[in-house]
């Protein structure tokens, strides 16, 4: 039957009609996103007969700072913006380059699901593929444990419910069992849950206490680190799963204790030095463990004799360098209020830990629940840099340490209020910078400044409540003043967001990063995030005993006249001119950093998942870490098999070296601990066994990851 011409019109409209409809109503989609979205949804479109763009390629990267003066906070600017460079363009950009990074840095295969993880991380956006260092220090230490005795571990810490510990047990890809239960360890589970489906059976152990736990001695810790070492191989093949069935993990049916389970050996020590037990962690020749070294020894590691500015942030907060010098001022170190630590290497998850602690560090609750007292809103920084206040401000409770009346000058957060009060700094003087009168652009310790005016004028520090005193805050009563709260709305008016511990980490960092004002860090806290911000590109560090504050806030405000306008007053004999688009610069870089490195998942946002990805990733390293047969488990492949996913078309672009796929070979499997296999590459296609720990037929069998199948045969 043919169609007359009428009708072939009809139904030529109707079709057209009916497909600029559906046109228009995906634009409408594309509209509901911000901006931003719409950009990144469509670069995303896959054309026919275009190649895809690599998944990185729309990263941005700021040109490099040039100081103005030679400043030591101009210097260090510069220098932290070389070092973010390098860490940029150090990224593995394929799941060929991430798994030969891996294995070269590691010297083992990925962990079973490594290949979904890869693909779960980057549908999320995730910006750096390689960095989860601190997953991998945290975990290379039980690989001298065996597996059956973690196991035990984790599955019965929580059973003394005296010792503040929770349990999270996995089974058959859900979490089936809390036990010793605590608001943490709900919130956890919330955030596993998004994970479970790709994780093996598990007990997880987590700290319900603020404080952290574990504290190996140096010399254990050596130990146990030598035998991670010889413990790397690469074998040629690997069963890609995990093991199923067990011992050792809670028997979720069944109330009965076990018939043997390992000690722990937790020991209360509230209200004691910490760094009586923290310095143990510490190398003999440390600061920490040789009174007899001199401060000034031990400053010259992570400060400017200049300012006192701090140049090496992990240093400053590194308890054998520091510890002897704060000791006395800090309130975890002088007089902890939940410490029940151990000496014995056990798997126990946290929020935060020192750095002689050996936790296993998970991205704390605070930056995953939703809790206005914590969560940035831009709706409330609505001010731009230009139009914040020349200020900066804290609130805070008199949390950090159990507090007497003979001893609450030894805490840190107290410190700090006292510091900027212009009332107790009268007629006090302190040491800043001042540039030299000869030499323009160089500066000189300057240690007549007068601080009570410019604590009065451009800071904003108080405490708004008493707390963790014995027997009570009374002693309080004549020494602080009250100020009232300062939600985020009035506290992001100002440029300088300064942020200090508590009894343990601040929940309000990632709101400060994500703010349009300056954050200033002081802590010894260490979090599961450290190695993504960088210390003079993203945030201002901080000394713990707060001395060189006065000069920060003077290289950004700026201080005194000109050298031929000063009149010879002491105070006015400074001078430091303002360095606000510094400051301006630095807030902006750790604004957006942190949108791409710190965030949450959102249903808003699903484009940044960070906390998920490496939640995901830390489980599948634990769970291996933990199976009877974890050095013949993990991920033997090259990576090939996503090229087209990574939008590869000529794989070796993706390994650019004089030998190719060869020379990458040679770099992957020359493993220094244990020199398993050593080759070298002859002729164009050649490739001859030099020495080998192998029988050959291994060899061949990895000479196939090369695409030599003429030698796997």
């Amino acid at each position: 039957m043919r169609i007359s011409k009428p009708r072939k019109r009809v139904l030529f409209l109707v079709i057209t009609t009916f497909t600029i409809f559906a046109v228009v109503a995906n634009f409408f989609v594309f509209l509901g996103l911000t901006g931003a979205d719409v950009r990144s949804h469509l670069s995303r479109l896959p054309f026919p007969g275009l190649p895809r763009k690599p998944w990185h390629s729309e990263d941005k990267v700021e040109g490099p700072y040039e100081p103005r003066d030679a400043h030591p906070i101009s210097l260090l600017i510069a220098e932290a913006d070389k070092a973010w460079a390098a860490y940029e363009n150090s990224r593995s950009t394929t799941f060929r380059q991430t798994v030969s990074k891996y294995r070269r840095k590691y010297g083992r295969h990925p962990p079973p699901g490594f290949k979904e993880w890869y693909q779960f991380a980057r549908k999320r956006n995730v910006h750096n593929i390689d960095d989860f260092e601190q997953i991998m220090d945290d975990l290379r230490p039980f690989w001298a444990i065996e597996p059956k005795v973690l196991r035990n571990l984790a599955a019965n810490m929580w059973r003394d419910k005296n010792n503040g510990v929770a349990g999270i047990h996995i089974r058959n890809h859900k979490v089936v069992k809390e036990t010793n239960e605590s608001w943490r360890s709900e919130t956890l589970i919330t955030l596993i849950d998004k994970v479970v489906k790709y994780l093996p059976d598990m007990d997880i152990a987590m700290n319900r206490l603020d404080q952290p736990r574990v504290v190996v001695p140096w010399e254990d810790m050596q130990s146990y680190l030598r035998k991670e070492a010889e413990t790397r191989r690469i074998p040629p093949e690997a069963d890609p799963h995990f093991s199923t069935g067990l011992d050792n993990l809670l028997n979720i049916t069944s109330e009965e204790e076990p018939a043997h389970q390992e000690d722990p050996e937790w020991f209360p020590a509230h209200g004691k030095q910490y760094m009586e037990t923290a310095k143990l962690a510490c190398p003999p020749e440390s600061h920490a463990r040789k009174a007899e070294l001199a401060k000034a020894d031990a400053e010259a590691k992570y400060k400017n004799r200049l300012g006192g500015i701090i140049t090496n942030f992990n240093l400053s907060s590194d308890l054998c360098t520091v510890g002897p010098e704060i000791q006395d001022q800090h309130g975890f170190l002088y007089s902890g209020s939940t410490v029940i630590p151990t000496k014995r290497l056990v798997p126990i998850f946290g929020e935060c830990k020192v750095n002689v602690n050996s936790d296993i560090l998970f991205p704390a609750n605070m930056y995953w629940k939703h809790d206005e007292r914590y969560d940035y809103d831009e709706k409330h920084d609505s001010l731009d840099w230009e139009h914040k206040e020349d200020s900066m401000i804290w609130r805070g409770v008199t949390s950090g340490g159990t507090q007497t009346a003979d001893n609450w000058r030894k805490m840190h957060r107290q410190r700090l209020v006292q510091i900027v009060n212009s009332t107790e700094m009268a007629g006090q003087t302190v040491r800043i910078l001042s540039e030299q009168p000869e030499k323009q652009g160089e500066f000189e310790n300057f240690r007549q400044f007068h601080p009570s005016d410019l604590a009065a004028n451009h800071t904003d520090v108080g405490f708004t409540e008493t707390m963790s005193c014995v027997p009570d805050c009374s002693f309080y009563d004549n020494v602080f003043t009250m100020k009232p709260m300062a939600p985020f709305p009035e506290q992001f008016r100002n440029k300088f967001l300064v942020d200090v511990d508590g009894h343990s980490f601040s929940g309000r960092w990632h709101a400060f990063l994500e703010s349009k004002s300056l954050g200033i860090k002081a802590t010894i806290f260490r979090e599961w995030h450290d190695s993504r911000l960088f210390a003079w590109r993203h945030f201002v560090p901080m000394d713990n005993r707060y001395d060189d504050i006065y000069s920060i806030l003077t290289y950004f405000l700026g201080v005194g006249g000109t050298p031929d306008q000063q009149t010879g007053h002491p105070q006015n004999d400074a001078y430091v001119t303002k360095h606000d688009a510094e400051g301006k610069r630095l807030a902006n870089q750790g604004r957006e950093w942190a949108k791409k490195v710190l965030r949450r998942d959102d249903i808003e946002d699903p484009r940044l998942m960070n906390i998920q990805i490496y939640m995901y990733r830390l489980l599948l390293e634990y769970g291996r870490i933990m199976d009877d047969n974890r050095d013949r488990i993990g991920y033997a492949g090259d990576g090939r098999e996503l090229d087209k996913y990574d939008g590869v078309t000529d794989p070796d672009e993706d390994h650019p070296n004089e030998h190719g796929h060869k020379a990458r070979f040679l770099e992957d499997y020359s493993v220094s601990e244990c020199a398993v296999v050593q080759l070298a590459c002859e002729g164009a296609k050649g490739v001859r066994v030099l020495k080998a720990a192998e029988p050959l037929p291994a060899i061949a069998r990895m000479c196939w990851f090369l695409d030599y199948p003429d030698l796997a045969n």
